[in-house]
C-alpha cells in the first residue's frame, strides 16, 4: 500500500495545515501510539472539546464545517448528529463506527486504523461527547486482523491514559469503545444491518422509519459513522471551520480533503489524502502516473465496484459527489479503478455481479432474484451462448433493481456499473449473442440462484 504526498513526485510534504489526515503518518509505515500521536498534537482538539465547547457547540462546528459521510453516501454529518434525540432523559445512546471496509477496490479505512489508530478513538471521543452517547463500538471487517490488533492496543493505552472510560479528563463524562469484530458480510456496511449484526441478529437491514438516530442498537439512539468521517472531526475542533473548508478546491461542493486511490494497471497504484475538487485526470496522471507501458486506459471507475464506469474523457471531471454526478455516476469511496484495454467487459461484469449477488442478504425478491438472474445471462453472454433479447433483460433488471426498487441500496449499487458498462461497451455484449439465436421470453428461461 502507498501513500504518497499532496504534491506530484513528492516534491511537498505533508503537513498539519494541508492534510489533517495523514500529516502523522510515519515514513515507515508503522503504526503511530499514544506517546508519539500525543506528542505530534494529538488528544489537543479533545481536550478544547471537553474543556471549551459546549456539546452542542460541537455538533453545530461539524455541521458548519460541510463534513460529508466518506463511506459513500455522503451525507452531511452534523445533519445526521441532529438527529440524535435532545431529551436529556434518554442516559443510554451508542456510537457506532462502521469499519466493515468490504467495497472492492476500497481499502482506506485499513490504513487510518493500522496506522493512526488513536486519530480514529479521538475522532469517537469527540463525537460521543457530542452525542451524548456513552459507549461506543467499532464494527470491524474481520479480515482486518492487523487493524483489530492496533485498534485494541489503542483503546487500552487510552484507557491507562484516562482518555476512556469514567470521568473523562475530569469533565464527569464517562465513554467506553470497544472494537467488534464481524463475521464477513458486505451488507454489513449498511447501517442497520450491522445494527442487527452487531445485536447478534442475521444482518438484514431494517425499515426506516424509525432511523437509528431515534431506535438503534437494543432499541436505543444510535449514530453510525464512518472510520474516515470520524478521523476528521479532531482537526475541525482543532482548527476551525474556515481552515477546513478552505482545503477544497475552487467549485467544490464536498469541504476539506479525502482519502482518494487508483488502482489497476496503473504505474503507481495507491492511496493519497487529496482536496475535494481536483479532478481525475489530477488523480490518473500525476499520482498514479496513467497506465503502466503497453496498456491503455479503456474505463475506470471513481469509487469502487458499486459506482458506474466512465470513459477517459471523462477524466477532466472534478472529484466530488457534485462533479462525478455530472458525468453520470457517484463519488463512491473516492478510490477509483482503471480498466485496461486487454478486458472484456462482459467478464468484468460477471466477476462483479457474481460478488454481489453472492453478498446480497437475500431479504428482498428484486435483490435476491435478480442478481442471480445478471449473472445467468452474463454467463451465457461471456461464453457467446447468450440470445436474443438478453441485452435488453438485463437493461430491464437495472431498471427494476434501481433505486427506490429495492429495501435497501446494495442492489442499486451493484447494477450501476452493469448499465454503465451496456451502455458504453455495448458491442462486446452483442459480441455474445449466439447469431442463431431466436427471442426466448425472459421468464421461460431458468432461474438458478447461486448458479
Amino acid at each position: 500500500m502507498t501513500l504518497t504526498s499532496f504534491g506530484p513526485a513528492n516534491r511537498i510534504k505533508r503537513s498539519a495545515e494541508t492534510h489533517p489526515l495523514t500529516w502523522r503518518l510515519r515514513d515507515d509505515g508503522e503504526a503511530v501510539w499514544l506517546d508519539e500521536y500525543q506528542a505530534k498534537n494529538g488528544y489537543a482538539a479533545a481536550r478544547k472539546a471537553f474543556a471549551d465547547m459546549a456539546q452542542d457547540d460541537i455538533v453545530q462546528t461539524v455541521k458548519d464545517a460541510g463534513l460529508k459521510g466518506r463511506g459513500g453516501a455522503g451525507f452531511p454529518t452534523g445533519v445526521k448528529w441532529g438527529l440524535m434525540p435532545k431529551d436529556e432523559s434518554i442516559n443510554i445512546r451508542y456510537l457506532l463506527c462502521n469499519a466493515d471496509e468490504m467495497e472492492p477496490n476500497t481499502w482506506k479505512d485499513r490504513m487510518l486504523m493500522e496506522q493512526l489508530p488513536h486519530l480514529l478513538i479521538e475522532g469517537m471521543l469527540i463525537s460521543a461527547r457530542a452525542l451524548k452517547t456513552y459507549r461506543g463500538y467499532i464494527f470491524l471487517r474481520g479480515e482486518y486482523t492487523t487493524a483489530a490488533k492496533h485498534l485494541n492496543r489503542a483503546v487500552e493505552e487510552a484507557k491507562a491514559a484516562g482518555l476512556l472510560g469514567k470521568n473523562i479528563l475530569g469533565s464527569g463524562f464517562d465513554f467506553e469503545l470497544f472494537v467488534h469484530t464481524g463475521a464477513g458480510r458486505y451488507i454489513c456496511g449498511e447501517e442497520t444491518a450491522l445494527i442487527n449484526s452487531l445485536e447478534g441478529r442475521r444482518a438484514n437491514p431494517r425499515s426506516k422509519p424509525p432511523f437509528p438516530a431515534a431506535v438503534g442498537v437494543w432499541g436505543k439512539p444510535t449514530c453510525v459513522n464512518n472510520v474516515e468521517t470520524l478521523c476528521n472531526v479532531p482537526a475541525i475542533i482543532a482548527d476551525g471551520v474556515d481552515w477546513y473548508k478552505s482545503l477544497a478546491r475552487e467549485g467544490s461542493e464536498d469541504m476539506g480533503t479525502k482519502l482518494m486511490g487508483f488502482s489497476g494497471k496503473v504505474k503507481n497504484p495507491g492511496l493519497w489524502e487529496l482536496p475535494f475538487g481536483i479532478t481525475g485526470r489530477e488523480l490518473f496522471e500525476d499520482y498514479a502516473g496513467g497506465m503502466r507501458d503497453g496498456f491503455k486506459l479503456k474505463a475506470w471507475q471513481p469509487g469502487g465496484a458499486g459506482t458506474g464506469f466512465l470513459l477517459p474523457e471523462h477524466l477532466d471531471a472534478q472529484m466530488y459527489a457534485g462533479g462525478i454526478a455530472k458525468v453520470g455516476t457517484r463519488m463512491g469511496t473516492g478510490l477509483a479503478m482503471a480498466v485496461d484495454d486487454s478486458v472484456n467487459m462482459v467478464s468484468l461484469l460477471r466477476n462483479m455481479e457474481e460478488f454481489f449477488s453472492r453478498e446480497s442478504c437475500g431479504f428482498c425478491t428484486p435483490c435476491r432474484d435478480g442478481l442471480p438472474w445478471s449473472v445467468k445471462l452474463l454467463r451465457a453472454i461471456e461464453n457467446g451462448e447468450g440470445q436474443a433479447g438478453d441485452i435488453e433483460t438485463l437493461l430491464g433488471l437495472v431498471g427494476f433493481l434501481g433505486p427506490g426498487k429495492t429495501f435497501c441500496a446494495h442492489a442499486p449499487g451493484a447494477v450501476e456499473p452493469l448499465g454503465s458498462a451496456i451502455k458504453y461497451f455495448r458491442p462486446e455484449f452483442e459480441a455474445g449473442i449466439a447469431p442463431t439465436s431466436a427471442v426466448v421470453p425472459p421468464l421461460a428461461r431458468p432461474i438458478v440462484v447461486g448458479a
